[in-house]
């Protein structure tokens, strides 16, 4: 009988050494004490049988509106191989892998220690020693990969050298983690200057901090930039990690955030054959409060549209947070040079370019975009094949 629908195992942390029928649950005692209640409606709908799940795509068959909501169990037990066994009234029978029951037990304890688990953010300001890879480790190496793309999640910024000059490279080291994220201004993007610019990042001027295409209802997750030439006089690179200042907002000036993270704010981007506009707060919140999204580019910011008396403490929260973009201790610099290529959170960290001076040289930069969700389903995957995979879900 099957015992787990999913594509990995689970770690058994402690085996079951008890099973009791109480009430409209199950309690599950644990060889560590823990003790986890299992309501019958949750095991009814996770049992990971072949009559409730498809075993080709291990996806649910079953539907738990074809069950009683009062549903009881006849008898339970814990097998041989250590598995929770459930015998239901109306006949049906599942058994449930102890390693992947206390993975998804719900006790206040549990709960607790997967929220503990969860991968936390590792914020940063400008003293940041930048994660710096290599492209042929990324390239051949799936543990490197996966260091890597650890290090982009947690930390939001990563630095790639020796990518090959060669117009289109970038596109291999991105289709290591999944398929670009095609936007108004193509797969690829270039970066330079144009007479019939349609964003002012194909311009020669400073770029302030900012994140890409805040005028979309989901901005990209992650935003690569490989420089392919840069022999200009300026440019260089400058982030800071909207997370840290956002935080560092939340201690300061506890009403400002507040204003930011509950105010709707309009994007704009006007092109000629196209017109993207949002709303949505500059600081997104998690139902834990936790930031989870910054959302900002000025340039592409439509007049704010708040009642009378919010409009000032509005104002004077947005000019407090780029006044905080523009201190020096946020503030990473480094100028990119040929065969360099950052990655980043785009939903995280904002980035800007100085001015350059396009006589002294040229300056040609290609971009794309990937959906924070393809990293982090790559990063499972990998995991889900190394030697030591953890926890997930």
């Amino acid at each position: 009988m099957d015992a787990i629908a999913d594509y990995r195992t689970y770690a058994v942390i402690s085996p079951i050494t008890a099973a009791v029928m109480k009430g409209a649950h199950v309690d599950v005692t644990w060889g560590d004490g823990r003790l986890s209640p299992y309501h019958y409606i949750w095991l009814r709908d996770n049992c990971p049988c072949s009559e409730c799940v498809y075993g080709v795509t291990r996806e649910q068959v079953f539907e738990i509106a074809d069950a009683p909501m009062e549903i009881k169990a006849s008898k339970v037990s814990v097998t041989e191989g250590g598995s929770l066994l459930v015998e239901w009234d109306q006949g049906h029978t599942s058994q449930y892998d102890a390693g992947w029951l206390r993975a998804h037990a719900y006790d206040e304890v549990s709960l607790a220690e997967q929220a503990a688990e969860r991968p936390k953010p590792h914020r940063w300001n400008a003293t940041l020693a930048v994660p710096t890879f290599g492209y042929d480790a990324i390239m051949q190496d799936d543990e490197v990969l996966l260091a890597w793309l650890l290090a982009l999640r947690d930390t939001g910024l990563s630095l790639v050298n020796g990518v090959p000059v060669e117009p289109g490279s970038l596109k291999l080291v991105a289709n290591r983690i999944s398929f670009i994220r095609e936007s108004n201004f193509g797969v690829l993007f270039n970066v330079q200057s144009k007479a019939e610019a349609d964003s002012n990042a194909y311009t020669t001027f400073n770029l302030p901090l900012h994140t890409d295409l805040p005028t979309r209802e989901l901005q990209p997750g992650l935003q690569f930039l490989h420089c392919l030439i840069n022999n200009a006089v300026g440019g260089s690179s400058t982030f800071v990690d909207g997370f840290e200042i956002a935080e560092a907002l939340r201690l300061e000036d506890p009403e400002a955030f507040a204003a930011l993270s509950e105010t709707r704010v309009e994007f704009r981007n006007k092109g000629r054959t196209s017109d993207y506009r949002c709303r949505a707060p500059i600081i997104a919140l998690n139902e834990a409060g936790e930031v989870t999204e910054i959302r900002m580019a000025n340039f592409l910011r439509g007049p704010f549209s708040t009642p009378v008396e919010r409009m000032l403490p509005l104002y004077r929260a947005y000019r407090r947070f780029i006044e905080m973009t523009r201190e020096a201790r946020f503030r990473y610099r480094h100028r990119l040079e040929a065969g360099q290529m950052w990655c980043f959170d785009n939903r995280r960290a904002l980035h800007a370019r100085d001015e350059f001076d396009p006589t002294t040289g040229e300056r040609h930069f290609q971009g794309c975009y990937i959906d924070r969700d393809e990293l982090l389903s790559r990063i499972l995957v990998l995991q889900r094949l190394a030697p030591e995979s953890g926890r997930g879900s």
